[in-house]
């Protein structure tokens, strides 16, 4: 199975971490390759994009319709939501564009931990097929 892997950029290290995972689980994950570098401080000006105008940098580098294109071509997406600033398992505007991508594509949409308590916790339930609460070998 090809999963896209979602999430904030300010946790590309865990994504990799999950990436590797899923790899020795015996699936495709799909991740841009900026993830990488970003984890291990090697992409310096995606990193300094980041911090300087990170609108900016998505237009640049067309990463939304990056990831619109990787959910595409994927069986699934892993949505990584991870504590932000005092919210736990948050989910922000970027993956929940990703999220709405994959629901329309009817992708599987699976959460690595539960839906987080923001505003749009109910649309986020009614894409959502299968909250892992962390455990990755749930994915089927």
């Amino acid at each position: 199975m090809k999963i896209t892997i979602c999430g904030r950029v300010k946790f590309a290290d865990k994504l990799v971490d999950i990436y590797n995972k899923l790899i020795d689980l015996g699936y495709k994950p799909m991740m841009h390759k900026e993830m990488f570098g970003i984890a291990d401080g090697t992409a310096k000006e995606i990193i300094n994009g980041i911090k300087s105008n990170h609108a900016e940098l998505k237009r640049k580098h067309n990463f939304i319709k990056w990831w619109y294109n990787c959910i595409t071509k994927s069986d699934a997406i892993l949505v990584c939501n991870y504590d932000k600033n005092g919210i736990k398992n948050y989910i922000g505007g970027n993956t929940l564009m990703e999220i709405g991508f994959a629901h329309v594509h009817n992708k599987k949409i699976f959460l690595l931990n539960p839906i987080p308590e923001v505003s749009y916790k109910d649309e986020i339930g009614a894409m959502c097929d299968v909250i892992l609460n962390g455990n990755l070998n749930k994915i089927k």
